[in-house]
This record gives structure tokens, C-alpha cells and sequence, in this order.
């Protein structure tokens, strides 16, 4: 069966793009909201201010992951079925929906709902733990996006 060149290309540019929303996410915008005091204008929010915009961020992030987990879910389940099977991949986009689906159904919301309780309940070790789990849930999701494109991309075989 000939490879519809076309949803290969959509499939890496989605791995792509994702990869991409992470590390911008991660690495430009959340270090710009939490330290506008070192911004040339005076602008200055506080870190309860900045959490909530940032929460804000991640959850609209979070629409764009469910896409993804359903898309790597559909397309490498077309790609077993077909028995394009690789250990390597398997691992890779078990991890991409495993991080994107905690972080869209677990972390963001619960980070939203503890927000919502006021700066107490920001300030409790509950909170904290929660913030560090789904900082490193964003991590594992940047790595495995990233093994699962690099991989797809070197078996991509055009027919």
C-alpha cells in the first residue's frame, strides 16, 4: 500500500510544532512573565499575577495537546495495525500521551482550581509539588516529542 506522503508530513510537522510550543512555553515566555522586573519598562507583576497568567498560557496550550495525544494515538495506531512497528517509537509516543494527557487533565486544571482558592493555597506544599510535577511532566513531554519525531523521521521511507 502506497504512504499518503501528505499525512506523514502533517504527522512531523505536528510532532514539530509541538516540540516547538514546549520549548517556547518552557524556556522564553514563562521566564519573561515570572521576572518583568528585569524588563526595560516598568512593568512589574507579582509571582501570584504571573502564575496566573502563565496557568492561563498552559491551559490553551493544553487544547493543542489533546490534539496531539489523539493524533500520535490514531497515527501510530494506523502504523501497528499496518506492521510498521518499532520499539523505539512504541516507548516514545506511549510517553507523548501519557505527559500530554496528564498535563492537559490533571496538572493544568488542578493548578487552575488551587489558583482559584486564592495565594494561600498557592504558597502550600500541595501546590508546590503539583507545580513540580508538571514541570517535569513538560519536560518528559519535550523529550519524547522530540525521540518520536527524530525516529519517525528516519524511518520515514518514501514509497
Amino acid at each position: 500500500m502506497k504512504r499518503n506522503i501528505y499525512l506523514d508530513f502533517g504527522y512531523l510537522l505536528t510532532l514539530a510544532a509541538s516540540f516547538g510550543g514546549v520549548i517556547v512555553l518552557g524556556a522564553l515566555v514563562a521566564p519573561v512573565v515570572f521576572h518583568t522586573d528585569s524588563l526595560p519598562v516598568n512593568i512589574l507583576i507579582d509571582k501570584y499575577n504571573a502564575g496566573i497568567v502563565m496557568a492561563e498560557i498552559f491551559h490553551r496550550f493544553s487544547y493543542w495537546l489533546y490534539v496531539v495525544a489523539l493524533y500520535v494515538l490514531v497515527y501510530e495506531g494506523i502504523a501497528y495495525k499496518t506492521a510498521k512497528r518499532d520499539t523505539i517509537i512504541l516507548i516514545a509516543s506511549s510517553l507523548v500521551l501519557f505527559a500530554s494527557l496528564m498535563f492537559s487533565v490533571v496538572y493544568a486544571p488542578k493548578i487552575l482550581s488551587m489558583q482559584a482558592l486564592g495565594r494561600e493555597a498557592t504558597l502550600s506544599d500541595t501546590f508546590l509539588n503539583i507545580h513540580l510535577a508538571a514541570e517535569l511532566d513538560f519536560k518528559l513531554l519535550a523529550v519524547a516529542l522530540l525521540v518520536l519525531f527524530i525516529r519517525r523521521l528516519m524511518l520515514l521511507k518514501i514509497d
